[in-house]
């Protein structure tokens, strides 16, 4: 099969940008509007994507302050709204984010695999350490444990997780009325699991899925997040500003993931891409304008008070100076150092970075004609530096609606992207392998030395 772009749809009901919900073509409430996340779920799965993404906080201010009072400030718990989500659907996958800093093994182990269930196998996982103290304060802690602690725990998390997906075999249910046979109990396995975070015995009560176990995701671009991502990702969300970044980010992951004894293929990076599309390019431009006119000050300091680590107030500063100097901290390392390379590489003052920013937070934002943009995602796919992308409509519905039916065209009359779905689950229109039963490769390994 010929290789061809895979995208995923990234679709708060609230917006991409930090001003969306002002936008008049945006409902103001569409972060907490069911049916209008039906609506774009709907949209999403007309123009083929792959799978519908939504991140979550487990903080008021994530994404923006608290005093702003933009549309981040509240929204759905993902895995519950894309339960609702999946019966409305036939082929589009559902990627819900969860925190294995501040959530236990086996309560996500069981929330995923019975989505995964729900979606006939159409749900993914994205994992993450959640790096904000203000959502550490919401569990017991005073502040976020440190960066690389909350990533040995979260490859431990992961392990757990893929081991209690492992509990029964794809066979185990017999469900026979006559014997009075419910499941075989041989083919019931438990985790048994004890390690430096989690001791876990299991076994999970929900089996596995058509597509065996929901597809796993990650997106940390620190040292640490690349080597979490290169042992257990098989899709990667990554942010890049340069073609150049991308392709040592690319190349870096396929070279560890072989490392890791994985097969490079099954590991797709997936770049941000926040597309303002117009017929012209004068009315792509028009649109950045007109969504960039609606950010309040306080909104744009916010977002960057967050991106920069919290530690740095821009409160009081110039906003036509420059971004004054921030020292690291324990949060999101990667965005910190993106958003300093933005800002120095561009000469951007605080007002023009937080303009740039607030539509992708650090992603790439293209302003162009359906064929620029086609033209921007073929070069990356072509140049290994992307297996897809992760979109970000700007604002909702529109900014989808013009990818769908403008910018969709262009990548199948290149032959770049799919005509129709190629199936029913997640991973087969990802093309990604159904995992084997971790104790049924371990039985076979050990009859075959045997």
């Amino acid at each position: 099969m010929t290789r061809q772009i895979k995208l995923g749809a990234f679709l708060p009901g609230g917006g991409q940008h930090v001003a969306a919900w002002r936008h008049p073509d945006q409902p103001a409430d569409g972060a907490t509007n069911f049916e209008f996340h039906k609506q774009l779920a709907q949209t999403a799965e007309r123009g083929l994507f792959d799978a519908y993404f939504l991140a979550d906080g487990l903080a008021v201010s994530f994404g923006g302050g608290t005093e702003g009072g933009n549309a981040k400030v509240a929204g759905f718990e993902p895995v519950t709204l894309f339960s609702a989500l999946a019966p409305l659907t036939k082929h589009l996958g559902f990627i819900a984010t969860a925190s294995t800093s501040y959530e236990e093994p086996y309560n996500i182990a069981r929330k995923f695999a019975s989505l995964d269930l729900i979606s006939g196998g159409r749900a993914g996982w994205n994992v993450v350490t959640t790096a904000s103290d203000a959502a550490a304060r919401n569990f017991n802690f005073a502040e976020q444990p440190p960066h690389a602690t909350r990533y040995r725990r979260a490859r431990e998390h992961v392990e757990v997780v893929r081991k209690l997906w492992d509990s029964f075999e794809d066979d185990a249910f017999i469900r026979d009325k006559e014997s009075g046979v419910f499941y075989d109990t041989g083919k019931m396995h438990f985790a048994d699991h004890v390690g430096e975070h989690f001791k876990v015995n299991g076994p999970l009560n929900v089996p596995r899925s058509p597509q065996g176990h929901p597809v796993i995701v990650q997106a940390g671009q620190s040292e640490d997040g690349r080597s979490l991502a290169a042992a257990t990702a098989e899709v990667i969300f990554t942010a890049h500003q340069r073609l150049n970044t991308a392709q040592e980010f690319y190349r870096d992951i396929k070279t560890r993931a072989a490392a890791e004894g994985r097969n490079p293929d099954h590991v797709l990076i997936m770049p941000g891409v926040s597309p303002f599309v117009g017929r012209t390019e004068e009315e792509a431009q028009e649109k950045y304008e007109r969504l960039t006119s609606y950010i309040l000050e306080e909104d744009g300091i916010a977002l960057l008070n967050g991106l920069t680590g919290g530690t740095l107030d821009l409160t009081g500063h110039d906003l036509d100076g420059p971004l004054p100097p921030a020292p690291p901290t324990e949060g999101n390392k990667s965005r910190q150092v993106l958003l300093r390379q933005i800002a120095d590489e561009n000469g951007f003052t605080i007002r023009q970075l937080y303009q740039w920013v607030a539509s992708a937070r650090g992603h790439y934002t293209i302003i162009g004609t359906a064929k620029q943009i086609a033209d921007m995602l073929q070069e990356w796919f072509e140049s290994e530096a992307a297996d897809g992308f992760n979109i970000l409509p700007p604002w909702l519905p529109t900014s989808l609606d013009d990818f769908v039916d403008l910018v969709i065209p262009e990548l199948q009359r290149r032959g770049l992207f799919r005509t129709a779905y190629e199936g029913r689950t997640l991973r087969e229109n990802l093309g990604l392998p159904i995992p084997v039963n971790g104790y049924v490769a371990g039985r076979k390994t050990a009859q075959a030395a045997e």
